[in-house]
């Protein structure tokens, strides 16, 4: 088996010092000894941290970065927004897909994600067709995490409707339509795809209760017990307070209340955003078990509004964080992010600590990796025997990491705002980065400026 030694790790408890990590055939830690001799294993170049999930991507938003933000109306919103979204995926086709998937991939792995969960709800041709293979999207992005060797979790999406109350898909939203049948006939053509691959994990993500009925809703979950009782179910709710009074006329109920009694939200569920929420839904949705997708950049960028971590946490609420539409594929910002405006909210600092540990970068690092792990249902998010080896080795002659140890280790990653952190990276025992560079990031980004170039002379330049 083979054997790596870290001068400092930082494993559940928090940091230690002169760990010993062991790793089986199979990618899995078998063994962690802290205070161990480097004898018979090989040194890492630095300071070592469990790898990071991404649990919330739109993989083809990566090529709208920075195309948005001219103000398209008077009152610029999310709303706005989506309307330009809808107008940019209907010129991409399926192979641009798969580009631009993959030069995002490898920006995770540079930063440190080790595994993405990837939220898929194009599933059609332009005009609104089923593909000769239902599942040719997903596969593109099966095959884009597999040249990036980023481990993912596929999740396609079921998007029937357009509104609450079963109004019906608006042209422009023609290639997400959906059913319970055709996401199931999805997932068993990516399950045959993937056969054996243990970096390769199933579920689905009913779009939202807007896009969803109760009936189609009760279908899909059951269609997917049957199929795998563990599979993850990610969910976007709550994350516009117009969602939320449009969910209140339909069903006399705010979405996750909606979602707490009427759906077996638990451990396999992620409710991505959850932004508006009461106090008692905030609770509840804690002592659930399930994890709330956070995505702070994204939420900054689209103007939706800050999650209540304070009171969640205190209910003892598990989280995670996302890349969303991927203005930034950094852990790092996503975290330094998600605490600072919890600054602002709260006029105070360092809030997100933990019982022994009043460090915040090591416990927001802690808790979104165990977090995450959880929504893509992996054994992953700790350096501990039985987790994945998903490893973040940084670089030791980083001029911010200079004399740091322990706690200032992960509290410089988080809140320096520096660069170029992560030397090495491995996903399930495999070295995917290394040295700070990916063997696919040269091709990787020539293929995603092609793809921009394609996509900005198909009808001008975008926005219009």
């Amino acid at each position: 088996m083979p054997a790596y030694y870290a001068d400092e790790a930082l494993l559940p408890p928090g940091w230690a010092r002169k760990v010993r990590i062991e790793v089986d055939a199979r990618g899995e830690i078998s063994a962690v000894a802290s205070d161990s001799s480097p004898e018979g294993a090989l040194r890492l170049a630095g300071p070592v941290l469990p790898g990071m999930a991404n649990l919330h991507s739109h993989a083809f938003q990566r090529a709208m970065a920075g195309l948005a933000e001219v103000r398209a109306a008077d009152a610029d919103d999310f709303w706005t927004w989506r309307e330009l979204m809808y107008r940019f995926v209907l010129r991409l086709s399926p192979e641009q897909a798969q580009a631009v998937a993959l030069h995002l991939y490898v920006e995770m792995l540079r930063h440190g994600y080790t595994a993405v969960a990837e939220f898929h709800y194009v599933h059609n041709d332009p005009d609104g067709n089923p593909y000769a293979s239902r599942a040719e999207m997903s596969l593109r992005h099966l095959a884009a995490a597999r040249e990036a060797g980023i481990a993912i979790t596929l999740l396609p999406s079921l998007y029937a409707w357009s509104n609450f109350g079963g109004q019906a898909l608006q042209p422009r939203q023609r290639r997400f339509a959906t059913d319970p049948a055709a996401v199931l006939e999805i997932l068993e053509a990516v399950r045959k795809a993937a056969a054996g691959d243990r970096d390769v994990r199933l579920g689905v993500a009913p779009h939202s209760l807007r896009a969803v009925d109760t009936a189609i809703l009760d279908e899909l979950v059951a269609g997917l017990m049957a199929i795998d009782p563990a599979a993850p179910i990610h969910i976007h709710a709550a994350e516009q307070t117009k969602e939320v009074a449009d969910c209140i006329a339909w069903s006399g109920k705010r979405p996750v209340e909606w979602l707490l009694s009427r759906m077996p939200v638990n451990e396999r569920w992620c409710v991505v955003h959850a932004t508006h929420m009461t106090k008692e839904e905030t609770v509840a949705l804690a002592k659930s078990g399930a994890v709330v997708g956070l995505c702070p950049s994204t939420e900054a960028n689209l103007g939706d509004g800050i999650f209540a971590l304070q009171d969640y946490r205190a209910a003892g609420g598990r989280y995670g964080i996302g890349g969303d539409c991927h203005v930034s594929r950094n852990p790092a910002e996503e975290l330094r992010l998600l605490e600072t405006v919890q600054r602002l909210v709260s006029r105070r600092r360092n809030l997100v600590v933990r019982a022994g540990s009043p460090a915040v970068g090591t416990t927001l690092w802690l808790e979104a990796a165990a977090g995450g792990g959880q929504a893509l249902g992996r054994n992953m998010g700790a350096i501990e025997a039985g987790m994945r080896a998903d490893l973040v080795v940084l670089e030791d002659a980083h001029p911010d990491l200079a004399a740091r140890t322990a706690d200032a280790i992960a509290n410089a990653l988080v809140f320096s705002g520096g660069e170029n952190f992560v030397r090495d990276v491995m996903v399930g025992g495999k070295w995917v980065v290394k040295e700070g560079r990916h063997a696919q990031q040269d091709v990787a980004a020539h293929r995603y400026r092609r793809v921009l170039g394609e996509l900005a002379s198909a009808e001008g330049d975008f926005p219009e």
